[in-house]
């Protein structure tokens, strides 16, 4: 249990720039602290003694705000950073080095028990603040889940979600935030520089076509009449069409 807490205490200060000192992590941080009481109620669940392992965590939400059922498994230096309103469900699994923010659900979808109904969360995943993470898949190794995203199916090792509901942003244009992740370890709050929502980038596309498009036409009727064709009749006036204004909208 201790060698487990050095190594809370270690990756504590490595991921956030805030922790001045190891004592100031041990004694501030409750992250660290509700990690502590969820090995503590862990141990009693598997060993049978369900209303101890209950009891340890609500005793863990009430003195750090965060809440994780004692039949989860969390693996070795994650990192629970703020933590106010983090909920971790019954048959949740968090894997090694992940970072989670504050007020992140780690959610069921099902009524049945004895099934898988919460997340799968690899190693180095970081779920930005306010995320929602419902349903018993999987998410890959060094995923990103954008703040406030809504996930309700299986993210691919390395991508990054965002949106309501998720949408997997295109992974060749993430290069900058795995350069800066390489540089600093983990992205936080799973934030990347490219991260519009993916329909708003298809929207975008969209206008940046149709802008083209009229561009082609316009050049196209000019040269009709340079060459002797009045199509001034024979061609509706267009509706106004302002791409810069709509391109706000989309934004």
């Amino acid at each position: 249990m201790f060698d487990h807490l050095r190594e809370d205490l270690a990756s504590v200060r490595e991921r956030d720039p805030a922790a001045r000192s190891t004592w100031e992590v041990l004694t501030c941080y409750p992250g660290v602290h509700a990690l502590i009481f969820h090995r503590l109620a862990h141990a009693a669940w598997t060993r049978g003694f369900h209303w101890v392992g209950r009891f340890v965590s609500h005793c863990s939400r009430f003195f750090t705000g965060i809440e994780i059922h004692p039949g989860a498994r969390i693996g070795r230096r994650v990192f629970i950073d703020h933590g106010m309103g983090v909920v971790i469900g019954e048959t949740a699994e968090v894997g090694d080095d992940c970072t989670i923010y504050q007020a992140v659900t780690l959610g069921g979808t099902s009524l049945y028990r004895g099934e898988k109904r919460h997340p799968t969360l690899g190693r180095g995943v970081v779920v930005g603040a306010g995320a929602k993470v419902l349903g018993g898949f999987t998410v890959g190794d060094g995923a990103k889940i954008g703040s406030n995203a809504v996930v309700v199916k299986p993210v691919p090792a390395g991508a990054t979600a965002v949106g309501n509901p998720a949408r997997i942003l295109d992974a060749e244009r993430d290069s900058a935030r795995e350069q800066k992740a390489e540089q600093m370890g983990f992205s936080a709050y799973g934030v990347t520089r490219d991260m519009d929502d993916p329909v708003s980038k298809a929207l975008h596309g969209l206008l940046d076509h149709a802008v083209e498009t009229d561009r082609r036409f316009q050049a196209l009727v000019e040269r009709l009449e340079a060459a002797g064709f009045k199509l001034n009749g024979e061609i509706a006036q267009a509706d106004e069409f302002d791409p810069a204004k709509l391109s706000k909208m989309v934004d």
